[in-house]
């Protein structure tokens, strides 16, 4: 992976905090990336080049006027007020190259400073429903539901239990496991000094336990937790269809954990969140009326 620098541009070294989306159902951490760079009013300094990812071209997702910007597969923006770094990924990774990407950006983060990893991921809301633990007396009432609507995992302790987050009401994801065969695997693939030869199921091998560690975000957490990074993951249960309610919770959360207050930024009626220009076209153009 190249970290390729835009002409007349310089990486601000005291962005030491990296959001990132993990592709997933609805698209949700890219959605909710695309809402913080509006909204912090961040500047795209670079992209990364990594082969891993499938080439993508297409329009300034963020300005209203046609500059002759073009977004590309991974992009990289700053926001020096706030002292974070955004990186957009536009694209898919290519199929069993998800190891190699996460290792890649993996690197590009220790090796630009960053001392906490970000990541804004969702899950199957239908996975919700089948792990129900009355326990945590959750009602569910059709996409919502009474407790915590934002899960997390990190790397502050084994279990991946972060107080910070529980005083800010996240719940932690329970369905994750150390000793668990995939996320021993995750931690091995990753780890140069494990002489542990461990081997990910086959997709007709794989059993609902095995749902977590197979996501793209499990495999970014285990990259930046082998590289000594604080990694925190951000995780919300969606489904398929409008999802711009659940980038709003994503992003409200990542503002909350980093400190950030939406009313600093760049909204249009004096601060509050400021809706990327790209969100407009989200679902195509209105019908024509004069059919009707």
């Amino acid at each position: 992976m190249e970290f390729v620098v835009e002409e007349g541009k310089r990486v601000n070294e005291e962005c030491s905090t990296l959001i990132l989306p993990a592709l997933s159902i609805g698209n949700v951490g890219q959605l909710a990336v695309d809402l913080l760079v509006s909204s912090t009013g961040a500047n795209r300094v670079g992209y990364l080049d990594d082969p891993n990812l499938l080439p993508c071209v297409g329009n300034d997702a963020y300005g209203p006027l046609p500059c002759g910007d073009i977004a590309l597969p991974l992009e990289v923006y700053e926001s020096p007020s706030s002292a974070t770094t955004l990186a957009q990924q536009r694209s898919t990774v290519a199929k069993g190259m998800m190891i190699k990407f996460a290792e890649n950006i993996a690197d590009f983060a220790a090796s630009s400073g960053k001392k906490h990893v970000i990541v804004l991921s969702s899950l199957d809301f239908q996975r919700l429903h089948h792990n129900l633990d009355m326990s945590r007396c959750v009602l569910l009432l059709g996409n919502y539901f009474r407790g915590p609507q934002v899960y997390y995992l990190s790397n502050v302790e084994a279990n991946g239990r972060d107080e910070h987050c529980e005083r800010l009401g996240f719940g932690r994801l329970n369905e994750y496991d150390s000793e668990g065969r995939c996320w021993k695997y995750l931690s091995s693939v990753f780890d140069e000094n494990c002489k542990e030869e461990l081997t990910f199921p086959s997709e007709d091998e794989l059993e609902d336990i095995d749902y977590y560690p197979s996501l793209p975000f499990a495999a970014l957490f285990s990259a930046f937790k082998a590289r000594g990074l604080k990694v925190t993951c951000l995780l919300c249960y969606c489904s398929e269809g409008d999802n711009i309610p659940d980038a709003f919770l994503l992003a409200e959360a990542a503002s909350k954990l980093t400190g950030l207050t939406p009313d600093k930024f760049h909204g249009e009626e004096g601060g509050k969140w400021q809706i990327p220009y790209s969100w407009k076209s989200m679902y195509g153009a209105p019908p024509d009326m004069s059919i009707f």
